[in-house]
This record gives C-alpha cells, sequence and structure tokens, in this order.
C-alpha cells in the first residue's frame, strides 16, 4: 500500500536541519533511486525519515524502507503525471509557495533579517529553491486525484467490508452529538460608543499633537492586551491579516504617520505605520473597546430566546437556518455550514459527550432531537461576549459500532480501503513499463520486491 507523505513537509523539515551560511556545511549527496526521468537522492529519504521522526517521536526499524516506497510511489506518479502533461499553473505554485513562506516568517515575527541569518539566503532566494518542489507536490497530488477520481462505494460494498470486520473486533463508540448554533454579538449601545471615540480621540492626540510616546501610551492605554505589552507593535504582516477598516487605515500612511480614529468590529482604533515592504507592513496601534453594559446583554439574550420561540412557532414561518442567516455571526466557522460545529479534535461534526465544554453539555443534556437551548454566554479568544443558541439535530447512546448506526463513518472507512487498494494496483501495473533502478542499499526490505524483481526482469530482456 502507498502512503503518500506531503512533499513539501520533509522538504521543509530538511531546510529547517541545514546550517547557517556561518556555519561549516559538509553535505554528501547521491543518487539512490530513479523512476523513468524522476531520481530520488539520499538527501530525500533523510528529509522524509526527519519529517517521520517529528510527527512520531520515534523511527519503526524499517522506516527506511517505509520513506523509499513511498518516494518510490510518488516519483511513480510524477514521472506518469508529465506524461499526461498535467498542468499546474505558476499562480498556483506562487500561492503555495507564499502560504508556506508566511508560515514560516510568522515563527520568526516577520523578522526577515533573522530569516536570513538563519537560512543564510534572502527570502527570494527561499522562494526560488521551494518552486520545484511545490510544484512537484502539486503534479502528485493531481495525478493521485486523477487515479482516484472514478473510485466510489456502492451499499453492497459497505456491508461485505462490515461483514469482514470479526464481531468481537468491533468497536465500541461513546455516546455522540451532532449540534448546529446560532451566534450572536450583544450589539453596543450609542452612548458606550462615543464615549469610546472620545477615548481614543483623546489618546491620539497625546502622541500626535502632544508628543508622548506611542508605545507607553499603547502600554498603558490600549485595550489589545497582545499588542499592548509591547507597545502596540503588531510586527510584520501581510496584507489580509487585518479586518478591512484597519487595512484601509494602515495602508494609506506614509512610515510614522499616524491615522485618524477610525472604527472596526473590535472599536476605535488609530495606528502608526512603522515600515512598509511590497503587500507587508509593520505597524502600531491602540484600541479603545466600548463597553458592553449589562443592560447590552440583557437585551441581546431576550433578543436570542425571542427568536428561539419564534422558530419553535411552526406557524411563524422562520425556520433555524434563515434565522441563521439573518442574524448570526457570518464571521463565526459553522456560519456558512448551516450552523453545523465542527469538533476540532476530530475535524466532523460528530462530538462525544467528553469532548463538549460543561456549559455546552448542560445546555443540551435534556433537549430532545430537533429542539432548541436557551442562550448561553461565552467568550471568543479575544475576550468579547456573545451568546449562542444550541440546536440539537442528533445523538446516539453508547454502542458497539453498527450498519444501522454509523453506516457514513462505515462507508468512509470502505472508501478508504478500496482507495488504498486501488492505488496499489495502479502502481504495480504501472511497475513492469517504467525505468526503475533501485539502490541495493534496499534490498533487505520486503516491501520494495516488487521494485528490484521488474528490474531485473528488464534487465535480462534482450
Amino acid at each position: 500500500m502507498i502512503r503518500i507523505i506531503p512533499l513539501l513537509s520533509a522538504f521543509l523539515i530538511l531546510v529547517s536541519t541545514l546550517p547557517s551560511a556561518s556555519q561549516e556545511l559538509r553535505v554528501i549527496d547521491r543518487i539512490i533511486g530513479a523512476v523513468g526521468g524522476e531520481v530520488i537522492l539520499l538527501s530525500d529519504v533523510e528529509g522524509q525519515l526527519a519529517y517521520l521522526k517529528a510527527q512520531r517521536g520515534s523511527l519503526r526499524p524499517n522506516s527506511h524502507c517505509e520513506v523509499m516506497e513511498n518516494l518510490l510511489g510518488q516519483s511513480l506518479m510524477l514521472h506518469r503525471a508529465r506524461i499526461d502533461s498535467l498542468q499546474v499553473g505558476d499562480e498556483e505554485v506562487d500561492n503555495q509557495i507564499t502560504a508556506r513562506m508566511d508560515r514560516i516568517l510568522a515563527l520568526m515575527n516577520n523578522d526577515y533579517q533573522q530569516f536570513e541569518d538563519y537560512y543564510g539566503k534572502s527570502v527570494g532566494e527561499m522562494r526560488n529553491e521551494f518552486r520545484d518542489p511545490i510544484r512537484n507536490q502539486i503534479l502528485v497530488e493531481r495525478m493521485q486525484a486523477k487515479i482516484l477520481s472514478s473510485i466510489s462505494t456502492t451499499p453492497s460494498e459497505v456491508r461485505q467490508f462490515f461483514s469482514r470486520v470479526p464481531k468481537d473486533s468491533l468497536p465500541y463508540l461513546n455516546s455522540e452529538v451532532e449540534l448546529a448554533e446560532i451566534m450572536y454579538l450583544p450589539k453596543v449601545n450609542e452612548t458606550q460608543k462615543q464615549e469610546a471615540y472620545v477615548r481614543a480621540s483623546r489618546l491620539r492626540k497625546l502622541v500626535a499633537e502632544d508628543n508622548e510616546d506611542f508605545a507607553e501610551v499603547a502600554r498603558t492605554h490600549s485595550e489589545d492586551l497582545g499588542s499592548a505589552r509591547l507597545g502596540g507593535d503588531l510586527g510584520w504582516q501581510k496584507r489580509g491579516t487585518f479586518v478591512p477598516e484597519f487595512e484601509e487605515a494602515a495602508y494609506s500612511l506614509e512610515p510614522g504617520e499616524i491615522s485618524p480614529v477610525f472604527e472596526s468590529p473590535f472599536g476605535y482604533h488609530f495606528v502608526q505605520l512603522i515600515e512598509r515592504r511590497g503587500s507587508m507592513l509593520h505597524a502600531r496601534h491602540v484600541l479603545v473597546i466600548p463597553k458592553i453594559m449589562p443592560e447590552d446583554l440583557v437585551k441581546a439574550r431576550k433578543f436570542l430566546d425571542s427568536l428561539r420561540y419564534e422558530i419553535a412557532d411552526t406557524t411563524s414561518g422562520l425556520t433555524f437556518e434563515a434565522a441563521l442567516k439573518e442574524h448570526g455571526e457570518k464571521e463565526n466557522q459553522s456560519y456558512n455550514n448551516g450552523g453545523r460545529m465542527v469538533n476540532p479534535k476530530t475535524n466532523n461534526t460528530f462530538f462525544e459527550i467528553s469532548d463538549l465544554d460543561p456549559n455546552l453539555f448542560f445546555a443540551i443534556d435534556t433537549l430532545e432531537i430537533g429542539e432548541m437551548s436557551s442562550p448561553i454566554e461565552s467568550r471568543d479568544p479575544s475576550g468579547r461576549v456573545f451568546y449562542q443558541m444550541i440546536k440539537l439535530l442528533s445523538r446516539t447512546k453508547p454502542h458497539k459500532a453498527s450498519l444501522k448506526q454509523d453506516y457514513a463513518r462505515i462507508q468512509e472507512a470502505t472508501l478508504a480501503e478500496k482507495k488504498a487498494r486501488h492505488l496499489s494496483d495502479w502502481v504495480s501495473t504501472h511497475i513492469g513499463s517504467t525505468y526503475i533502478s533501485l539502490s541495493e542499499d534496499y534490498r533487505g526490505c520486503p516491501n520494495l520486491e516488487p521494485w528490484f524483481k521488474e528490474e531485473e526482469v528488464r534487465v535480462r530482456k534482450p
């Protein structure tokens, strides 16, 4: 069975272990395999092993055999992708390079000098080094998708798959629920908004007209606690990081210039541009958040509760989905998923009871399927108060896996097995018609015997 390890992930692990320019570099590399026109280097294997070790914490004795099988399979798909003239656009490659470079820079607080000191190369030079591995990764993924595009399962295949599982080996599944939510943010009253604007204006005057130190004003008065301790400094950030209102103000400034006070969903700000490099900027700001008063919270809770009764009244014509679209928080993950909440532990919509926050558990504990909870008060990572109204979509009791209750999961497992088998069959079929060379260092790997045998047959042919 071929296991595809992301090429770039391994490449980044390998790059991150390279010495910086100030260290003596002694690297001996050599070709240890070839598939068609694609070569496999010793450094490719070492990079994948480093990736696996980072993922697992340790390596199994046969890890080098697994890695070589994986690289041979990737190389075969890459070779066939070129033969089939699969295309990858430069823009697609550039977008993926940018995303990965941004992640590396974010770990360095977007400090370009630190990046160059560590890698011994500029960001531009490293982007060029990433280009071919990323393009190859996309081609492999595209070829794999093409190979598996026609694979699906039928109900009879799902039943056959389930029947092969010994009854005493069936997993025992805990009670699970599926939930949908409407997230609602309380509205700040106009009096508090005006007071926050006045406070922000006074603080701006201190730095823009009275020449007080911006960093000190931010440390003392800004309500963005993450940046306040840094004197309001937001570090180097790319365009698209901030909300539109903030970016409109920041990108219109010249270095050293301070913006007027402006409003965003978080409150009232003023921002100073420190430096800009293309679409990247380095800025600092002060934030004043309008106070949510107790009466605002009461008003929000009452509104959401009235919404619950209106949805429950079948004569009103208002559905949960319509209420979500009209009143839900658009930035919330569940908004575009019909309100369905995703379990961050599993990345699906099923929650074991133990996965639920206590407040959420008690809110849905006595609900019937299709019923909605009273509003629950919560806070987001920035500290903002919001309310949730939870709808119970489904609930299972603890049970052994069964076709009746767990068909979707069993179907998913059936499809995964079928795809793995089809991919292995595809590789076996194409080994015979492809030039393959493999180092004798891997002769002792049982999983690589087909690759050696095919090579020997081809060598003996006249």
